[in-house]
């Protein structure tokens, strides 16, 4: 983060785009600091949370954007359930994930597959097919260490713990719900 802000050069308009229609909420942080007391992640995280939420509101993009912060978040909740403000934190973090994808600046390549990998499946079927998902985990993420998973596979059907499904072709069941979100978002 930089030693000294300008305050002119200050992009305000963060917190308009990751809490849309909520942003006046995020701006009346108080930062009491009881989002990163209650985050089971926060030891690990180079930015606690509470100094995420500022750096938001002072409109730091590029430092937020660089930070593995957001990616340790397990949406777990708590930080939003324990905000005094009632403050939309894990919303916020979520958006802040999809904005970091868009601009290609994900830390982590394994972290943008499993996002897209589980958005895909939930999408395409309006539940969690475990199978699909994990191949299209793997695949993505890292293609050779599907190779470690070979002799699992068999065990693990032989005690009934993975089950074959045919796939189930044609539009997805949630395709409404994702169009009108992204409506609603304004990117559509």
């Amino acid at each position: 983060m930089a030693d000294v802000l300008d305050l002119t050069t200050l992009d305000r308009s963060l917190a308009q785009q990751v809490t849309p229609g909520r942003w006046e909420e995020m701006l009346s942080c108080i930062q009491c600091g009881t989002c990163s007391a209650s985050c089971p992640a926060a030891h690990a995280m180079d930015v606690s949370p509470r100094r995420m939420w500022r750096m938001v509101n002072l409109g730091l993009v590029d430092e937020i954007m660089h930070s593995k912060t957001m990616w340790l978040c397990s949406l777990c909740y708590q930080c939003q359930v324990r905000c005094p403000r009632g403050i939309p934190l894990t919303e916020t973090i979520t958006r802040l994930k999809e904005m970091a994808m868009e601009r290609g600046l994900v830390r982590s390549r394994a972290s943008a597959a499993f996002y897209r990998s589980f958005a895909y499946v939930m999408r395409h079927y309006g539940r969690m097919r475990e199978m699909e998902f994990m191949m299209r985990f793997i695949l993505s993420s890292n293609p050779l260490g599907a190779l470690g998973y070979i002799k699992l596979g068999p065990i693990l059907f032989l005690r009934g713990k993975v089950k074959l499904e045919l796939p189930t072709f044609g539009k997805g069941r949630l395709d409404r719900l994702f169009e009108r979100v992204a409506e609603l978002e304004g990117r559509k």
